[in-house]
């Protein structure tokens, strides 16, 4: 005990495995969001195609049985949604926020729409733990990183992945320089109105993947309105947080993830705070990020791509 409080192993290895699990959720749409960002498309509306993909994610794993189908079906219909963003910002040279917003209001109005059906519905289908061959019998470590769902393992592939892409590939090229001049981009042979587009898609992904796994496994309840809970918004805010770098969005993400976590976990440690305040703290925590890098930015270059938010017509080059 310290200060009070009590510290018992199975409730700090808890506090963690829900961190990673939060996290994993954060990783997933704030990942998509940095790739769309790298093209120079800022996309506003993460928190609603979370939304129409935890809606259609929990419907499809529902009647299938199988969470990887709803985790696929979230994922397209994300991606999906995503598009309506690409033809107005990248198509029609629409303002990139604006129509992000947009997108966000959409995405949530047309989730409530197709699970009105579905409130209340008790069938689920969730991931079960996987563990890693040889490492899940180390001290402590291997409950909580060794023994995930295979979300989280996914996470981390498609984060190197997405890394090793960005990095050290032609396309990867191709999008940081649509997202740093896409006139230069152009000069140069790249597409950028399609890489811009594509980029756009996979975030949509992303983000619709994140709200299956929302429902299909992190909660483990049925459909509600309203259940993505302005978590759409951290990620966006991640992006900014991990200096639109993969690997550091993922350590934003665990920091995150354990605010996130707290809300569920914090009884286990006998600390009565009112339950209110906890669940405001991931929401304080990113504005306060926000501001002290918005304060930073003012005597330091800013990492963002130079191009970013900006749109591009190749006939006014």
């Amino acid at each position: 005990m310290i200060l009070g409080i009590t510290f018992s192993e199975d409730a700090v290895i808890g506090l963690v495995v829900a961190a990673i699990q939060f996290g994993t959720l954060l990783y997933l749409a704030a990942l998509g969001e940095t790739i769309a960002e790298k093209a120079g498309v800022i996309n506003l509306g993460v928190e609603g195609m979370m939304a129409v993909g935890a809606v259609t994610g929990y419907i499809a794993g529902a009647t299938s049985g199988s969470p990887w189908v709803g985790l696929l079906v979230g994922a397209g219909c994300g991606a999906l949604l995503s598009l309506v963003h690409a033809l107005a910002a990248v198509g029609l040279g629409a303002d990139q926020v604006v129509s992000g917003l947009a997108l966000t209001i959409l995405g949530l109005g047309l989730a409530n729409f197709i699970g009105t059906d579905y409130t209340g519905d008790t069938r689920r289908a969730w991931f079960i733990e996987v563990d890693v061959p040889g490492l899940r019998d180390i001290p402590w470590l291997g409950e909580t990183v060794f023994s995930a769902t295979p979300v989280t393992y996914l996470a981390a592939v498609l984060g190197i992945g997405a890394w090793w892409v960005l990095n050290r590939t032609s396309v990867g090229l191709g999008i940081r320089a649509a997202g740093e001049s896409a006139s230069t981009a152009d000069a140069a042979g790249h597409r950028v109105a399609a890489i811009r587009v594509g980029a756009i898609a996979i975030g949509g992904a992303f983000a619709g993947m994140s709200g299956a796994y929302l429902t299909n496994t992190l909660l483990g309840t049925s459909w509600n309105e309203g259940i993505t809970a302005g978590r759409g918004w951290i990620a966006v805010a991640l992006v900014i947080f991990g200096a639109w770098r993969p690997g550091r969005v993922a350590i934003g993400a665990g920091v995150f993830g354990l605010t996130l976590a707290l809300q569920t976990r914090l009884s286990f440690f006998d600390i009565n705070v009112s339950g209110t305040l906890v669940s405001m703290m991931p929401y304080l925590m990113t504005v306060f990020v926000l501001v002290v890098i918005s304060y930073r930015a003012r005597n330091q270059p800013s990492p963002a791509p130079a191009g970013l938010g900006l749109a591009y017509r190749r006939e006014e080059r």
